[in-house]
């Protein structure tokens, strides 16, 4: 009985250091915004819902997010937006999965760019993209700031814009994501 309770306090210690040292971030309110700049009309859309996930273990990025949070400011905007061109209801999420070109040192004194290689997938179309990013661990040592900017085109993923719509919706979408993970 005896060394069964230390085998079991031994696995207990070795679960808490692998816990410890384990470098997985994590969050559930990041912000996720798109700029259209159509001719006509420029819009932001937004949403504080994305979720994230860093494993540096396994040289893991996953962010995802539930494409009907998106708000741009105007209720019948948003509903035909979720409609007619996004089609939330047979594809709810938009979802990025890559790996770290070279995995970042998450250092306090400075930003660190770094490339993340994967799949964007929206639209229930799937493309490969090489992502920019900059991230910095925070003075709280278990949390990490994140950010990144880039393009999509509708077109890339089956995302049709009537021609009527042309100049009022811009086929260059600028995608901004942004948040703390925290370990």
């Amino acid at each position: 009985m005896k060394r069964l309770l230390q085998l079991i306090v031994i696995c207990l210690i070795i679960t808490q250091t692998e816990d410890a040292f384990a470098q997985v971030y994590k969050t559930e309110t990041g912000k996720a915004e798109f700029l259209s700049k159509a001719p006509l009309n420029e819009f932001v859309g937004t949403s504080d819902k994305l979720n994230g996930l860093i494993d540096l273990d396994k040289n893991l990025v996953d962010f995802f997010i539930d494409l009907n949070t998106l708000k741009t400011g105007i209720s019948l905007r948003d509903k035909h937006m979720r409609e007619n061109y996004l089609e939330t209801k047979k594809y709810p999420f938009a979802e990025f999965t890559g790996k770290f070109k070279t995995i970042p040192k998450f250092d306090q004194k400075s930003q660190e760019e770094v490339i993340v290689l994967g799949v964007f997938k929206i639209h229930g179309v799937e493309r490969k993209v090489e992502i920019p990013a900059t991230i910095q661990k925070t003075s709280n040592n278990n949390e990490v700031a994140f950010q990144s900017k880039f393009i999509i085109k509708l077109s890339d993923y089956k995302i049709t814009i009537p021609k009527v719509v042309f100049y009022e919706l811009a086929e260059e979408q600028e995608v901004t994501i942004s948040g703390i993970l925290k370990k």
